[in-house]
C-alpha cells in the first residue's frame, strides 16, 4: 500500500498527487514512469514521474481525469492509499551532450515535459519550452517552465491567454526565424506529436516523442503497448516510452487508441453511476 501525502488541483480535472515511494525515488530518472492500481481488482495504468524527491521520498504524478480509473484515482485524498505503485519503468530520457533543445508539451503532456526541461536546464543546456492548452483556464506549470527555460512560449487554441495558436505554429515561427536545435522533444496528444514531427522533418532536426499507449504489465510481455517505429514493432514499456518521431507510425497508434474508446466510456459511466448509488445510500 502506498500513502498519498499531497494532492492539489492544477486545473479543472487535472490533479497533482504525491505518493510515498522511497525505493522508486532512489532509482527514478526523467522520462521514466510507474504503473499503478487504485484498488486490488482495478485497472493497471501508466503514469509518468513528474518528480522524484530524494529528500522526502515522494513521487509526484500529474494526471487528467479522462476515464474510469483516473476518476477513481481523483476521488482519493491525502491519507488514502494506492494498492500498487510499481517502477521506475521504461528507459530514461537521453540528455547527454545536448547543447540546445526545444521541449514541447501539450495539455497534460506538460507534466511529462517539465521534468525533461528541468533536467536539461540543470545540466546547463539551452532550453526553449513551448506549451499548449485548449484555453487559459487549463494552463498549469507555466511558472515552473519559465524557471527552467531560456525561452517559454504558452499558446492556447482559443487565444484566451493572448497567444492564439498551436504549439506547431510557435515552433514553425522559431525555425523560420533561424533557431536551430540539437533535438526537439515533444510530449502530448498523438496528433500533436505527429504534427510537431512533420514540422521538424524538413529541417532535419532529431525529434523525440513520448508514447503512452495502453499498458498492462509494463514488462513487454502482454504486447498491448506495441508501436510501429521505422517498420519495426516496439514495446513502449521496455523499448520506450521515447522514440524517434520521424519513424513512428502515428496513424496506426491513433487507430489503436481509438479502439478502446467505447469500452472506456462504458466503464466510466458505470463507475459514476455506482458512486451516485453509494452516496444515495449514505
Amino acid at each position: 500500500m502506498f500513502l498519498i501525502t499531497e494532492k492539489k488541483e492544477l486545473a479543472p480535472k487535472v490533479s497533482l498527487m504525491k505518493i510515498k515511494a522511497p525505493y522508486i525515488v532512489k532509482h527514478a530518472k526523467p522520462g521514466q514512469f510507474v504503473i499503478l492500481r487504485v484498488e486490488e481488482l482495478g485497472e493497471r495504468i501508466p503514469m509518468t514521474i513528474t518528480e522524484a524527491n530524494q529528500i522526502d521520498g515522494n513521487v509526484t504524478i500529474i494526471f487528467q481525469e479522462v476515464g474510469a480509473t483516473t476518476h477513481k484515482l481523483n476521488q482519493l485524498n491525502v491519507g488514502d492509499f494506492l494498492h500498487d505503485f510499481v517502477g521506475p519503468l521504461g528507459k530514461a530520457t537521453h540528455l547527454e551532450g545536448l547543447k540546445k533543445v526545444a521541449v514541447i508539451g501539450g495539455g497534460v503532456g506538460c507534466a511529462i515535459a517539465y521534468p525533461v526541461a528541468k533536467a536539461l536546464h540543470d545540466q546547463n543546456t539551452i532550453v526553449h519550452s513551448i506549451i499548449g492548452f485548449r484555453n487559459k483556464d487549463l494552463i498549469f506549470l507555466e511558472e515552473e517552465f519559465k524557471a527552467c527555460s531560456d525561452l517559454t512560449i504558452v499558446t492556447t487554441d482559443d487565444g484566451s491567454n493572448g497567444n492564439k495558436g498551436f504549439v506547431t505554429d510557435a515552433l514553425k515561427k522559431l525555425l523560420e526565424n533561424g533557431e536551430t536545435y540539437d533535438e526537439v522533444m515533444t510530449i502530448g496528444p498523438l496528433p500533436m506529436m505527429k504534427f510537431v514531427s512533420l514540422t521538424t522533418k524538413p529541417y532535419g532536426i532529431k525529434t523525440i516523442v513520448s508514447m503512452n499507449p495502453v499498458m498492462i504489465d509494463g514488462t513487454g510481455m502482454c504486447g498491448g503497448c506495441r508501436v510501429s517505429v521505422g517498420n519495426e514493432m516496439k514495446f513502449a514499456c521496455v523499448d520506450g516510452p521515447e522514440f524517434d518521431g520521424h519513424l513512428v507510425d502515428f496513424d496506426e497508434a491513433i487507430r489503436r487508441n481509438q479502439m478502446y474508446a467505447p469500452f472506456e466510456k462504458k466503464q466510466f459511466e458505470e463507475n459514476c453511476n455506482l458512486l451516485k448509488e453509494i452516496k444515495h445510500v449514505q
